[in-house]
């Protein structure tokens, strides 16, 4: 992809030092360096550090908040809501996280909504984050409008990811991470650095017909291509439990996440769930279980010069890979982080 490679311990030495020169304070730049380099050392490049420019950017503009008090308010035995106070979604994410692992081991399951908080990055880092914690973790975010209904010829979901994360006896966790439009922003946003043509039924210019050029595009596409009422569908669902049920707006209403309002803040919402087994059939059971079940997927017979993976995998693969070979870069963010260091007086990590 690129001759630019930086390792993951420079790396996030340097996000967490950028973050902090733009004045967040270490909860927020400890939370959000976290999250990138959850999405960067997977392969989930359009998540990962090519983010960090513009962290910088509303942590500086006043967007978020550098240091929020987030409160924390219980509602009923598995439930609860969570007010970042406008701070990185990270932060708020992993938080709440936290909360869910500890009314979930309570009640069985437990609920947390997010209120007041902003782009949270990878949904992933945070089921995983539950997952590690021995429990099942489903996570959810809505953001401003830029993908079309099914039909539809202008934006009105945002890319509204759904997360959800199992643990395993003895490897890496299941772990589920999508959009529920056809491809997030952020990939199309990488693709137009690489020069790449995006995939068939992605992505649309502004009258709504489906381009591959990423230069024109004006609006994603709902996943699942002819039968893209189902990514409408999902999206629309996340909007329920994101937006709805944490009193927030709905995505036609959220400033868009590039500007040009950097000051305001986007009173988003997310919604984490977390899932005790041992409210259910216990954990031992479970761990047996996805033995079998894995066992079986990982078995199952694969096309002809094609693989079977679980979800993860992929990804589980790639991060071993990287922690040897680095994350790469590409062009624009190498240019970016080239321009964050010299502002801010750091040593670039490649």
């Amino acid at each position: 992809m690129t001759d630019t490679r930086a390792d993951l311990e420079s790396l996030s030495e340097f996000c967490a030092a950028i973050l902090g020169a733009a004045g967040a304070d270490a909860p927020s730049a400890a939370a959000a360096t976290r999250a990138m380099l959850h999405a960067s050392s997977l392969g989930v490049d359009s998540h990962g550090v090519r983010l960090l420019p513009h962290y910088d950017m509303v942590f500086r503009g006043g967007r978020l908040n550098k240091t929020p008090q987030m409160t924390f308010e219980r509602k009923r035995a598995g439930s609860g809501l969570l007010d970042a106070d406008d701070a990185h979604g990270a932060l708020a994410a992993y938080a709440a996280a936290d909360h869910a692992c500890d009314l979930a081991r309570e009640a069985g399951i437990g609920a947390v909504g997010i209120s007041r908080t902003s782009h949270f990055g990878p949904a992933g880092a945070y089921a995983l984050a539950m997952a590690q914690a021995g429990m099942i973790g489903i996570v959810m975010c809505h953001s401003d409008s830029f993908v079309r209904l099914h039909d539809g010829a202008e934006r009105f979901h945002g890319t509204n990811p759904i997360a959800a994360a199992v643990p395993t006896r003895d490897g890496d966790p299941w772990l589920f991470d999508m959009a529920t439009s056809a491809v997030p922003y952020n990939r199309v946003q990488l693709y137009k650095s690489l020069g790449r043509d995006l995939p068939d039924d992605t992505a649309s210019d502004v009258n709504g017909i489906n381009t591959r050029d990423a230069t024109v595009v004006e609006m994603l596409a709902p996943l699942g291509g002819a039968f893209g009422f189902k990514g409408a569908g999902l999206a629309g669902l996340v909007e329920i439990c994101s937006g709805l049920l944490t009193g927030m707006k709905t995505s036609p209403e959220i400033l868009p996440m590039g500007g040009p309002d950097i000051s305001t803040p986007r009173d988003m919402g997310a919604f984490v769930i977390c899932i005790d087994p041992d409210g259910f059939v216990g954990r031992g059971l479970l761990l047996a279980g996805m033995d079998r079940y894995l066992s079986a997927l990982r078995q199952s017979m694969p096309r002809e010069g094609k693989t079977v993976m679980a979800p993860g995998d992929r990804e589980w693969a790639e991060a071993a890979h990287r922690r040897k070979a680095g994350v790469p870069l590409d062009p624009e963010t190498a240019r970016a982080f080239r321009r964050l260091a010299q502002e801010a007086g750091i040593a670039v990590p490649f």
